[in-house]
């Protein structure tokens, strides 16, 4: 492995751009190359699952840099009644869910708007599911014993990536890797306690989203990821 690649993980205020996901992803996808040799050899035990949609385009790359098994995963994001971009927790198609709590109490955002938003929410991975994942279901996910890697584009609250770490955690899988190009500093902590393995890029001091950091973040990616879905087999 290039020194230069090594050692990005241990520079934790590195104030990094990708050039785009692909990039983005080709340097995660060498970090995570010593990281999986410490966890075993046996490439069959590995699965990388990338959220929709940006990291599925991310987790695609990784997984054929690591010449390892791909699939995608479904979590979405419940947002504040006041602001959808402020990010309150997160659930996955089985009613698995996180909250911040304190965003929650300090907001006083009623039980009753949470339970709607999870409803709405429910709804739309659904629709995602029927897209990106027809014909299948949550146990055709063959996790268990694997190490697993999960991967997102960036994280600023982590509420997706949480709940999902969350549901792996469930299916009782040997080493749980969650890997992300770039994330805000603040939620590292809360990322060590729900994972194995945590293995971040970049984690600058000036983070305001996770497009600050991308040349060309792309918002417009559904005909992206049904290319890599299609190219893998897993849609027609």
């Amino acid at each position: 492995m290039p020194k230069f690649i090594a050692g990005l993980k241990d520079i934790s205020s590195l104030q990094l751009t990708f050039r785009d996901r692909t990039g983005a992803a080709q340097v995660l996808g060498n970090v995570l190359k010593s990281t999986v040799k410490k966890i075993t050899r046996d490439k069959s035990e590995i699965i990388v699952l990338g959220i929709p949609r940006g990291g599925a385009i991310v987790a695609d790359i990784v997984a054929e840099k690591l010449g390892v098994d791909f699939d995608v995963i479904f979590s979405r994001r419940i947002t504040s009644p006041d602001n959808k971009e402020n990010s309150i927790g997160a659930v996955m198609s089985d009613g698995t869910a996180y909250f911040d709590e304190f965003a929650v109490e300090s907001l006083k955002i009623p039980t009753e708007y949470i339970q709607k938003e999870k409803e709405i929410q429910l709804v739309e991975i659904g629709m995602r599911k029927d897209l990106y994942r027809p014909n299948k279901s949550l146990d055709d996910y063959s996790i268990k014993d694997k190490v697993v890697i999960l991967v997102d584009d960036g994280i600023a609250t982590g509420s997706t990536v949480i709940v999902a770490a969350r549901w792996i955690r469930k299916q009782n899988p040997k080493h749980l890797i969650i890997a992300v190009p770039v994330s805000q500093p603040q939620t590292v902590d809360i990322l060590k306690q729900e994972c194995d393995t945590l293995e971040i890029v970049s984690t600058p001091a000036n983070f305001g989203s996770v497009g600050q950091f991308y040349k060309t973040f792309e918002q417009e990616l559904e005909d992206q990821v049904v290319a890599v879905l299609k190219r893998r087999g897993l849609i027609e």
